[in-house]
């Protein structure tokens, strides 16, 4: 059931427009600007309901602040109010609301723009995940990553917990494409992101291919200590999968991983830590490939064999 978010310092109000729509959707009701981005941000809906006229926070500054916010942004917004003038309608769209609701409310009005803007957001929500999808792997893309990543952070940041960035690389891989062809590599890939996949597959887990034979994980939550050794085991899954590998090389294809756990602070770059992850990832490779190095909250790097 799709959630909404109905804004409204009047409890009467937001109460008569919940009971018109709640009997197909999901409807949380703030009765204030401060707490309704609060829960804009932390919870996902898909259509907020902004009434245009409350305290200390207005609806035009809400809606300009959900604009704002990475996590919002996206989010279609109906203002709601009685102040039913073209210039007040006009100044909503210009910043970037899909439509407006007038008070005393019309119950099939209400319906049918509530259930249209729904139904394109579903519909642009379905369009984006495709394009936002590696069609070889079936995991996030680069492009997903990028919007992904930044959002994590400063969620990691604000909660002051853990976050770990993890890239694997395929050994030899160009060998591997030379000796049994591209054909033979695309499935290789395909199977080591299932197996990454399957291994971190929490609500806190995310995994995207990040170009060519490598892949980037993000992952809230354990301490550096957890990843690494978890992180040993998911390299030894694929290990075990098997799969020849050019015998100039190697017994089995192979990867190697790099990663990185730390708490952020507010203002902190997420680029350094990803760069202190690729740090470790050239390091495992130049120790010897087919192993993980890690690097803790005091970067003291954790070596496997």
């Amino acid at each position: 059931m799709e959630k909404i978010l109905i804004v409204d310092d009047s409890l009467l109000q937001a109460t008569q427009l919940k009971a018109i729509i709640d009997d197909e959707y999901d409807v949380t009701i703030a009765q204030t600007a401060e707490d309704g981005l609060r829960r804009a941000s932390d919870e996902d809906f898909s259509l907020i309901l902004l009434d245009v006229v409350m305290p200390e926070m207005d609806g035009f500054t809400l809606l300009k602040k959900l604009q704002e916010e990475i996590i919002t942004q996206n989010v279609p917004v109906i203002l709601i109010t009685s102040l039913a003038d073209v210039a007040n309608e006009q100044h909503g769209l210009i910043l970037g609301a899909v439509d407006y609701i007038t008070k005393p409310y019309i119950p099939l009005i209400v319906k049918a723009r509530v259930n249209t803007h729904i139904k394109l957001y579903q519909y642009r929500r379905q369009i984006e995940e495709q394009s936002m999808t590696d069609q070889l792997t079936g995991v996030a893309n680069r492009r997903r990553y990028d919007r992904y990543s930044l959002t994590k952070w400063h969620e990691a940041a604000r909660l002051h917990v853990p976050f770990s960035v993890c890239m694997f690389d395929i050994d030899h891989f160009k060998v591997y494409n030379d000796t049994f062809g591209h054909p033979a590599g695309d499935k290789v890939i395909a199977a080591i992101a299932k197996t990454i996949s399957s291994h971190l597959k929490r609500s806190t887990d995310f995994v995207a291919r990040y170009g060519g034979e490598e892949f980037v994980a993000l992952s809230v939550g354990d301490s550096s200590e957890k990843m690494f050794e978890h992180l040993k085991r998911v390299r030894q899954a694929i290990e075990d999968l098997h799969i020849p590998h050019s015998p100039t090389v190697s017994e089995w294809v192979t990867v190697s991983i790099g990663g990185v756990t730390v708490i952020p602070e507010a203002g902190s770059a997420y680029d350094v830590y990803l760069k202190i992850a690729d740090t470790m990832l050239y390091d495992a490779k130049k120790h010897g490939r087919n192993r993980v190095v890690w690097a803790g909250e005091q970067m003291k790097q954790m070596f496997e064999k």
